[in-house]
């Protein structure tokens, strides 16, 4: 078997995949990136869902002695995509965490676009390759060219030159909406509509309920959609701010396919991420459009499996499962159409 992991900011998702793609369990909890909640709790959010896989699994009798040390294995081959996994040397420390575990019998961490990328390339009995761009809480954007050489970039916040994501909006649009309201710049319906979203008469309470910590930084990331609402609704101030986003998210994969040298392949180029899989007409047309005129070749294509898919795809690739396997994972993971009445 394969045990996936997907850690991200607000969630964690598991799996537990036979080598011919039967998903046998999923398991959910809460966020996982270890710059955020620390490497030991991510670690026993980890530890909380392999047990109940092992558990729901029948694994060894009990989830108390499945993918312990000195126990017996949960699964052949873990993978774990894990947001935070940044940096070469974080891959390192928090991959040999991940072996100590004894979940499998092998083990790889990688960071959590490397899933996402992963959901979107369908190639069959070929190496996956292509350019994925991940646009949820932040933004980031990995590339994988034909012969395995890997793109990637810090993805550390504005100290690495970094801005989008839901995050992003959000402070933005707090930004905007405080000038309207005191009267620094042009009139938007934001000042109303962040207001509003956090039940407050004015403007001015959010930015000073946020500067007291009353209001968690990390709920600005709930403005994203209100922005999203506004630029459909035309506008300008939050017109502005989706199609910055829609610029960022081109620069990362104009950027992934020229240093990888593919500008004049047909490269595959994954969305992914919440504010990107919610298929704003607004927001993705944009992105379309500029890729189009950048990278004519390219094909865009947003994720049509969650990316706890990817890192059971990367799995099963590492234990040699074929097609078929791939085939139905992904029926697994993929959504019926809803039925008309």
């Amino acid at each position: 078997m394969v045990l996936a992991i997907d850690g991200g900011n607000s969630k964690t998702d598991a799996a537990l995949v036979a080598r011919d793609g039967t998903l046998l369990g999923r398991a959910r909890g809460p966020g996982s990136n270890p710059h955020i909640v620390g490497t030991d709790p991510a670690f026993a959010i980890l530890r909380g869902l392999a047990d109940e896989l092992a558990g729901s699994a029948g694994s060894a009798g009990s989830a108390g002695s499945a993918g312990r040390p000195g126990g017996p294995a949960l699964a052949a081959h873990v993978c774990a995509c894990l947001a935070g996994a940044d940096l070469p040397d974080e891959e390192a420390a928090l991959g040999a965490l991940l072996a100590e575990q004894g979940w499998g019998l092998t083990s790889a961490l990688v960071n959590d676009t490397f899933a996402v990328l992963r959901a979107g390339l369908v190639s069959p009995g070929e190496r996956p390759w292509g350019v994925a761009v991940t646009c949820g809480a932040g933004i980031n954007c990995v590339g994988v060219g034909p012969d395995g050489t890997e793109v990637r970039f810090l993805s550390l916040g504005e100290v690495s030159g970094d801005w989008g994501g839901g995050e992003s909006l959000g402070r933005d649009a707090l930004w905007w909406a405080n000038r309207a309201e005191d009267g620094r710049g042009p009139a938007t319906v934001l000042r109303d509509a962040v207001a509003a979203h956090f039940g407050l008469a004015a403007v001015r309470e959010v930015a000073v309920r946020v500067h007291r910590h009353q209001i968690p930084s990390e709920a600005l990331l709930g403005l994203a959609p209100v922005v999203l609402r506004a630029a459909g609704d035309g506008d300008a101030v939050a017109a502005g701010l989706v199609s910055r986003l829609a610029e960022e998210v081109c620069t990362m994969a104009l950027a992934a396919i020229r240093r990888l040298g593919l500008a004049g392949q047909p490269t595959p180029v994954i969305l992914g991420g919440g504010l990107l899989t919610a298929r704003d007409p607004l927001l993705n047309g944009q992105i379309a459009d500029r890729l189009a005129a950048g990278v004519p070749l390219a094909t865009v294509r947003v994720v049509a499996v969650p990316p706890i898919a990817g890192a059971a795809l990367l799995g099963l690739d590492h234990v040699g499962a074929g097609p078929d396997a791939e085939q139905r994972l992904r029926a697994a993971f993929t959504p019926e159409p809803a039925r008309r009445p």
